[in-house]
């Protein structure tokens, strides 16, 4: 067997799995101009044309990754959601399960969260516009309609509701917060409760 076909055969996704994984390295290590088409071909052990084959050129590799990580953090989304009848449990659900990726996977979380995709992906829409974002708005949403949460400006109370923990996930994906963040997850979350949920007897668990 050639080292190619080796490299692709030990990948769990095969060809294509390989380019995106050490395009990925690449691209959160050095960044994506700095990171070349060369470089991707070496990491993997592969020749251009398979690159080329498979994705065209670098940036649709960027895009291919966009999109499959984004996928997986929508999937995510929607599995804890599903298991949760109240924003509360929902929202809490989502916080302990995004902490919980980060650490298990930071180079994926660093790509989504802080690669500034606009830059090479101009044709792509904002990352806070990507469905599983949205889907975090829509959690603070049907708490509103439900009366879990206090009516109020929605994009302000997603700020409220999320954007501590995203802020969380930033800090320790920046090497700064030195802490797992799995034991965060309650408190952070409880915190960003009571700045939105309605005061006046709705039960918040």
């Amino acid at each position: 067997m050639s080292p190619v076909s080796a490299a692709t055969a030990a990948h769990p996704n095969g060809m294509r799995g390989l380019i995106l994984d050490r395009a990925l390295g690449l691209f959160t290590s050095n960044g994506y101009f700095n990171t070349s088409i060369h470089d991707i071909q070496r990491e993997a052990g592969i020749s251009i044309g398979s690159i080329y084959n498979h994705f065209g050129g670098k940036e649709g590799i960027a895009k291919a990754l966009y999109h499959d990580l984004l996928e997986r953090m929508d999937t995510l989304v929607d599995e804890v959601t599903e298991s949760s009848d109240t924003a509360y449990a929902r929202g809490r659900a989502v916080v302990t399960q995004l902490f919980a990726l980060t650490e298990q996977d930071p180079v994926s979380m660093r790509f989504i969260l802080n690669a500034k995709h606009r830059e090479f992906l101009p044709d792509e829409p904002p990352i806070c516009s990507a469905k599983p974002f949205v889907k975090l708005r829509d959690i603070v949403n049907q708490g509103m309609l439900s009366g879990e949460i206090r009516a109020m400006d929605p994009w302000i109370a997603a700020a409220c509701a999320f954007g501590p923990a995203l802020r969380l996930i930033t800090l320790r994906l920046d090497g700064v917060l030195p802490n797992s963040l799995t034991g965060y997850a309650d408190p952070v979350w409880d915190s960003s409760w009571l700045a939105v949920r309605r005061v006046d007897g709705v039960a918040d668990a």
